[in-house]
């Protein structure tokens, strides 16, 4: 026992297992209770021997890792030193922090991608199921991870790293698609392809509808993708030469007012594409350099759509890609610490990021098939503070083992496991 220091209170050891993240059993519960376990010891490949570890056991302390806020591989030796927590969730074998980066290696390297995409479509399944919907809006976005790693090259930002692109579905924010990419790898590199692969996890009776990207989609093929399976876009347009001659053109009677600018619309077709479409331009004008010859010049915004409402309508649509895909790549990035990746080699990594991408879906499935309808609209950091990181007390006797919680967090606790228990039996 220490004596008194600064503030009047002792300090001494404790006998009683305990543990930090009790709330992190109940996430454990609930992937439990979707099968998760199973769905990774079935798609990705099995150990060696029967000495090894299955992949659900290096999976499922990284899932826990990442919703509990760890950045590292390292990290992971907090839940290996989280007795009452592994107790919870009885997670008796767990590798170590070598062992996993050696299992990321050989994931990345093999066929363990696409075993990672197999559990995301069977999770995408059974997310889905029941929503009464069966047309979706995916919303595709590269972004750039900064990395001074040996295989990570320099992006367009002029920065080392890496720059995914991920698939967003805009109606329940679920990622349907990643695919990490070199940091030199053009944004308009294989876009078609992942649209496709998105597409191609949706379970059965579910579609993309409507599809909303950057500029870097501007590209015929992909119009004509969108022709062939009569799905709505909006994409935004490169100022290219023919796009610059088209707005010269638009006459200045259609110009009407628009926010602090204006707006028009024009038709136009590519050489390869099978069908023309709107390009809806807003101009605003743009206050130049102080010394610069003209004071004032404009700024145009072009976006490319085949959707028949209103160019108003059709641009707020478009706008909310910054809520819809946007924002929920800064919570895939930062919220989940995707900004600090563990490995050197470009494979380990991709399979890292889709890891990280598995766990963000599984947050938002907690959030809407588990929690109470006020938790829905919390980020992962909300979450982490009032609910992974509840204290509790870890009670072993005759064979039973209870947690303990305080009483105001009781009730909550008790909800979720209902709802967990409910999810298992369906």
């Amino acid at each position: 026992m220490m004596p008194q220091t600064v503030l009047p209170f002792k300090l001494e050891i404790t006998r009683d297992t305990m543990t930090a993240r009790a709330g992190l059993a109940l996430l454990g519960e609930f992937c439990q209770a979707h099968g998760l376990a199973a769905m990774l010891d079935a798609e990705l490949p099995a150990p060696g021997s029967g000495a090894g570890y299955r992949p659900s056991q290096f999976v499922t302390p990284l899932i826990l890792m990442l919703h509990g806020g760890g950045r590292t591989l390292e990290d992971l030796r907090e839940l290996r030193r989280d007795t009452g927590l592994r107790e919870l969730l009885q997670l008796r074998a767990m590798p170590s922090a070598d062992a996993t980066g050696d299992w990321l290696r050989r994931t990345g390297r093999g066929s363990g991608l696409a075993g990672l995409a197999a559990v995301h479509r069977r999770l995408l399944a059974r997310a889905l199921a029941g929503d009464g919907r069966a047309d979706y809006t995916l919303d595709i976005d590269a972004t750039q991870i900064v990395a001074e790693k040996q295989t990570a090259a320099r992006t367009y930002k002029g920065e080392r790293g890496y720059m995914p692109i991920v698939g967003h579905l805009a109606e329940n924010g679920l990622i349907v698609g990643d695919e990490f990419r070199a940091g030199n790898d053009s944004p308009s590199a294989r876009n078609l392809e992942f649209i496709a692969y998105c597409a191609a996890q949706l379970p059965a009776g579910k579609r993309v509808a409507c599809l909303r990207a950057d500029s870097a989609a501007y590209q015929a093929k992909i119009f004509n993708w969108c022709a062939d399976h009569a799905v709505k876009f909006a994409i935004g347009a490169d100022l290219d030469y023919a796009v610059k001659t088209l707005i010269r053109r638009i006459p200045a009677a259609d110009w009407r007012p628009y926010q602090d600018g204006w707006i028009a619309e024009t038709g136009h077709t590519m050489n390869e594409t099978k069908q023309d479409f709107r390009l809806i331009v807003i101009r605003r004008p743009v206050q130049r350099e102080m010394f610069a010859d003209e004071a004032e010049g404009e700024r145009y915004t072009v976006i490319a759509s085949n959707r028949a409402e209103s160019a108003e309508e059709t641009v707020a649509w478009y706008n909310q890609r910054g809520e819809c895909s946007e924002n929920r790549l800064k919570e895939l990035k930062v919220g989940f610490q995707l900004e600090h990746l563990p490995c050197g080699q470009q494979e380990a990594n991709a399979a890292y990021f889709r890891l990280g991408a598995l766990a963000y879906n599984l947050f938002v499935m907690f959030k809407q098939q588990a929690l109470p309808p006020a938790w829905r609209r919390c980020q992962i950091q909300t979450i982490r503070w009032r609910l992974y990181q509840v204290a509790g007390k870890i009670v072993d006797h005759a064979r039973d083992v209870t947690l303990k919680v305080r009483r105001w967090v009781y009730g909550l606790f008790a909800e979720v496991r209902t709802r967990c228990a409910e999810l298992a039996r369906a």
